[in-house]
């Protein structure tokens, strides 16, 4: 039973909520249940299918048909029969069948797949907990307030608040790996009450209502509290987090059972709500397509509205009549003449719709889905350490690879290993740093004042923490560091890297049991601390603290955190000694944390307690109510030190951005790490070159002080000056001329941005926003430190949006860095140790930021170079194909007569051009990858859309106009006065436009094999087998007396016509002149070549590369 509190209610801790929900335990009813009012929820199926039998055609057909090019065919093939026009209904309604019909069982069987895991989900064998027996359900069958048991390796029903479990500290062992792809094992925790409650009539007993929020998709975020009813007692409240939640897809290890009650069902778990897709993204090719079918959608009009002209002022001429082979009656003849003039117009938009491609669209999901395979499939992109390889989440995005223009990166665990290693700390000025020869021992004190200071900051960082440790034998399949039999098990590297490093100066953590935290100091003494609240880190407030109590009953806050963080929380008389060494370790490229504490007295703590609980037990702004408390409680501390932590560069970092840089890309980090570790990983990386000169925008060179504006507006303008002196405005509008200027960097940290991002109201300037960006433009490389999720999702839609919207790149390895992932263009998340929210949430993952270089400058430049050639060769080859059909038109008076047969206008996309430009759009390779890898400067060759715009396309055009002259005018010129067979028989008009498609298919099938450089045997195949099998179809359509034609025109036309040896030299003749162009460009370009191999030479200059060779290529 599941009950929904309108207003006020009698439990403990109640407040005043809106949009929650309140369960019943086991449905079981509490004292105050007349405070409720029941609420429906859903039940447990799920539901990731689209369609069921009943509304599949409707639904399938509705969606396909809001695509523009398929809504324009049926339109065509609705005017086929309803006006009478030169072509059958079937030239049109057959290739828009063909391609709806595949779609159609494309996305049927994809959805069949759906509904068959659907019923295994939903059919699936469940124990509940009823009337203090275990009752066997089927999974959809759960309702909202169940009791559910849960067994070992055996998987979530649905979202299940944690009651209690095998274990008697009322824990268990979560893995999420196919919701988040984490592989390592999470701890969860039942409620501090119900852990007792580990039989089925201790825990069928349970009074307890559930009070939590509505369902939202956020994986690691639940804001809930329960409360428990005895027998004459006042009710106990108890606050929940994520922590309670465990999640339906989890799966239950090193746990013999767990209770749990169900929350959300069915399509209300987070699971299902993360079902739906992120934001669509679109490439620059689609819109290049879109911008094409415009032009080409012109040149169709124009063609009909030239045709439909000529025709009334040929017919003006009382001698030239409608054609009688036209069979149009009198009453039609006479018929009012705005009218038949519209229905002309109709039947020449019928009769030349062909020049639009409608099997482009299919051939480009058909090729972005199986190209995407590449990726997946490249070993060099595979990483021995996590046994994975790259992933592919989208494959709408592929060319988008080869046309990023700036990269956005995250530092740690992206540039840098995360893998975290404690190299000295400092204890009130005083460093300390373990020799190279000593292993493990106790700290060298500098004197006995020191001692207890010495030993208060090792049990700080023995404290203040969320390791967990767990011997050899318990953790099958945990990921972490491994101590003899032990293995520390945290969410960051860095807590890890602390407590080995306490250990190292005699100070050990030996885990945490019944709320009590143990530490082995260096005596071999055991000390015992009971863990009070954790105040948990966030990356706002960029801290994190403990309150324990001594076994004498002391009360003492530990905190650790950043030192912008830390500094204004503690005595400032205290920072300046720690501050030097802080500063000189960042500058070695370190990671720093400051360390402070401070004692409680006992009214303190429980004013301090008070306020925890009641921000715990909030249901609304939970988290802005706890990070207000933080923020008070984390006061007037003393600073007792820091450390210093070394994360060290991925292989391969700086040789990765070094390439980029020479690809032409702009590369910015974006980290939330201190100015001087940030900056001096950035020049280990090669970010910033020595002669690079850097401009800084931070709280350093900006101030504190009231006048902080004035000096930004100050520096912001001398910056700015200074570029446009050494950046004059490039006449030639390269995007990339600061290639070949003097070198900038810029740094600039969070506080700074968000002054200029959102200037106070009596600021100088109102346009910060503008100059800085210019000023960021200008710059070779960007640093930006100290920053936020949301301001560096901020950064990337900045860029965005200037002029010219540059592609824009995002990587990281967070949870961080999901808001800049998704705000760019492409999104690529590295499968690092700060789990996998960032590879979820991105386009593109891979194991490290090396493998950056190849997804893009071979892959990328590829997929962009294939895909562009498939697209101006579809407006190509419809163009050569329908432009003849137009000319026709002038030989037959304007009657609307077709040049091809109907077979011929039906089978030429689908089947005679199709397979061959599919199979070169998947395997070509103009360049050899090892090339494109080794050599980023071809990159800059296809950038800035450069196949896709409109001189290459006005190229393509022309060509395709030219060879469609060449096929109607030679073949009308060369049989005008000559017979076709030895006898003086003249061939016909279906002889003459079966000449002229017979030519038509071998030139652009044989264009597309000039251009072809990387030949595989499946490139022969589908090439001439394609030839081959027109020429076989030829003879079977017109070897046979089809009984459904009315007309059998076109019986042995193809037969007689390869007969006879003129034509066959007419053919050869007119498919070299319509590719002497194409050879005579290929002649000049190979014998322009350097004497080198071709696979590893430079490309051609040619910054439009009209064809998809270049200099590399291989020759023919």
């Amino acid at each position: 039973m599941a009950l929904l509190l309108p207003g006020a209610s009698q439990c403990a801790g109640e407040e005043k909520r809106v949009g929650t929900r309140t369960v019943l335990v086991g449905h079981r009813p509490v004292s105050e249940t007349d405070a409720y009012v029941a609420q429906k929820f859903c039940d447990n199926r799920i539901v990731s299918s689209k369609y069921t039998v009943w509304n599949f055609l409707p639904k399938n057909l509705f969606e396909q048909f809001r695509r523009i090019a398929n809504f324009y065919f049926l339109i065509i093939f609705l005017v086929q029969v309803i006006v009478d026009t030169p072509t059958s209904p079937v030239t049109s309604g057959l290739p828009l069948f063909f391609v709806i019909t595949v779609t159609a069982i494309k996305q049927g069987y994809e959805d069949w797949l759906r509904h068959r895991a659907d019923n295994e989900v939903n059919k699936s064998n469940v124990f509940v907990i009823e009337n203090a027996k275990q009752v066997r359900k089927e999974s959809e069958k759960i309702k909202v307030g169940d009791i559910v048991e849960v067994k070992a390796d055996e998987t979530f029903p649905c979202d299940l608040i944690f009651l209690a479990s095998s274990s008697p500290d009322g824990t268990c062992y979560v893995t999420t790996a196919s919701l988040d792809g984490e592989s390592n094992f999470k701890t969860h925790y039942a409620v501090r009450d119900t852990t007792v409650l580990c039989t089925h009539e201790a825990i069928d007993s349970l009074a307890a209502t559930i009070e939590c929020e509505q369902p939202q998709p956020d994986l690691y975020k639940f804001v809930g509290r329960i409360n428990i009813y005895r027998s004459n007692q006042e009710p106990i409240a108890r606050s929940l987090g994520p922590e309670n939640l465990l999640l339906k897809g989890s799966t239950l290890k090193n746990t013999k059972k767990i209770y749990g009650v169900a929350v959300y069902t069915g399509m209300e778990t987070k699971m299902a709500l993360n079902y739906q897709g992120k934001s669509q993204k679109r490439s620059a090719v689609e819109k290049s397509i879109n911008a094409f079918l415009v032009v080409y959608l012109c040149i169709l009009l124009s063609k009909a509205t030239v045709c439909t002209t000529m025709k009334y002022v040929w017919q003006s001429n009382p001698f030239n009549d409608e054609p009688w082979y036209n069979e149009k009656t009198k009453k039609e003849k006479e018929a009012f003449k705005v009218l038949r003039m519209f229905t002309d117009f109709l039947s020449f938009m019928v009769l030349f719709n062909f020049i639009i491609p409608v099997s482009m669209y299919v051939t480009v999901e058909m090729q972005k889905f199986l190209g995407s395979f590449f990726i997946s499939w490249d070993k060099e992109m595979y990483d021995e350490e996590i046994k994975e390889g790259a992933l592919v989440n989208t494959s709408d995005l592929n060319e988008e690879l080869g046309q990023v223009e700036y990269v956005f990166t995250d530092k740690t665990g992206t540039l840098t290993e995360n893998s975290m290693e404690f190299i000295e700390c400092c204890i009130d000025g005083h460093k300390y740093k373990e020799s190279i020869s000593e292993v493990d021992g106790p700290l060298k004190y500098y004197g006995k004042a020191e001692k207890c200071r010495e030993e208060l900051f090792l049990r700080a960082l023995c404290l203040c923490h969320t390791v967990q440790i767990k011997e050899g034998d318990q953790v099958d399949g945990l990921i972490g560091h491994l101590e003899h039999r032990s293995t520390y098990i945290s969410s960051s590297p860095d807590e890890i890297a602390l407590v080995k490093g306490a250990k190292k100066y005699g100070f050990s953590f030996l885990g945490l049991e019944n709320d009590y935290m143990k530490v082995k100091n260096q005596n071999n003494e055991t000390e015992r601390y009971q863990l009070l609240h954790i105040l948990n880190f966030d990356p706002v407030r960029r801290r994190m603290s403990v309150i324990v109590r001594t076994i004498t009953g002391k009360l003492l806050l530990f905190c650790k955190g950043a030192d912008s963080s830390i500094f204004p929380k503690v005595q400032q008389d205290e920072i300046q000694q720690t501050k030097a060494h802080v500063d000189r370790n960042a500058m070695d490229g370190y990671r720093t944390l400051c360390v402070a504490f401070k004692e409680l007295s006992q009214e303190e703590y429980d004013q301090i307690d008070k306020q925890i609980c009641e921000a715990k037990m909030a249901l609304q702004d939970r988290e802005e109510k706890m990070a207000k408390v933080f923020e008070d409680i984390e006061a007037n501390m003393h600073l007792i030190g820091a450390t210093a932590v070394e994360d060290k560069l991925q292989e391969q970092a700086a040789e990765t951005i070094e390439a980029l840089h020479a690809a032409g890309m702009k590369v910015w980090v974006l980290t939330g790490d201190k100015m001087e570790t940030a900056k001096s990983t950035c020049y280990a990386c090669r970010l910033f070159q020595t002669n690079t000169e850097l401009l800084e925008l931070t709280t350093k060179t900006v101030g504190h002080s009231e006048r902080k504006e004035d000096r930004l507006h100050e520096l912001l303008m001398e910056y700015h000056k200074r570029l446009l002196q050494d950046f004059p405005k490039n006449r030639g509008g390269h995007k990339r001329s600061w290639m070949l200027n003097h070198e900038y960097g810029l740094i600039i940290d969070g506080s700074t941005l968000s002054l200029i991002l959102n200037p106070s109201q009596d600021s100088s300037s109102s346009n910060y926003k503008t100059i800085f960006l210019q000023i960021c433009l200008k710059c070779t490389a960007v640093l930006c430190c100290r920053m936020a999720p949301l301001q560096k999702a901020q950064i990337v839609r900045m860029v965005k949006s200037t002029k010219g919207s540059p592609i824009t790149l995002s990587i990281g390895d967070g949870a961080n860095d999901v808001s800049m992932i998704l705000e760019a263009h492409v999104g690529i998340g590295i499968k690092g140790k700060e789990g996998r929210q960032a590879s979820r949430n991105s386009d593109y993952a891979v194991p490290k930021f090396k493998h950056l270089r190849k997804l893009l400058l071979a892959h990328g430049h590829l997929y962009y170079v294939r895909i562009a050639h498939l697209v101006q060769y579809f407006f190509y080859k419809n163009l050569c194909f329908i432009l003849p059909q137009f000319l026709y038109q002038f030989f037959c008076g304007f009657s609307q007569q077709p040049l091809y047969d109907a077979a011929y206008l039906t089978m030429y996309n689908i089947c005679f051009t199709s397979l061959p430009i599919l199979a070169y759009s998947l395997l070509e390779q103009h360049i050899n990858i090892e090339t494109l890898t080794s050599d980023p400067q071809l990159y800059m060759k296809i950038s800035d859309n450069a196949m896709l715009q409109w001189k290459p396309f006005l190229y393509w055009t022309f060509l395709g106009a030219f060879e469609g002259l060449v096929f109607f005018f030679g073949v009308y010129y060369l049989f005008q006065n000559s017979s076709l067979e030895d006898n003086g028989k003249v061939f016909g008009n279906w002889t003459f436009g079966t000449i002229v498609f017979t030519i038509l298919v071998f030139t652009v099938t044989l264009k597309l094999a000039l251009d072809t450089r990387f030949w595989t045997w499946m490139n022969h195949f589908v090439i001439w087998g394609s030839l081959a099998f027109y020429v076989f179809f030829s003879f079977f359509w017109g070897g046979i007396i089809w009984p459904f034609l009315k007309q059998q025109r076109m019986y042995f036309v193809f037969a007689h016509m390869v007969t006879s040896l003129s034509t066959w030299l007419a053919i050869i003749l007119l498919i070299f002149i319509s590719l002497f162009p194409e050879i005579l460009l290929i002649v000049f370009k190979n014998s322009s070549r350097k004497a080198s191999d071709s696979l590893s030479a430079r490309p051609s200059v040619r910054p439009l590369l009209l064809r998809t060779f270049s200099d590399e290529s291989n020759v023919l």
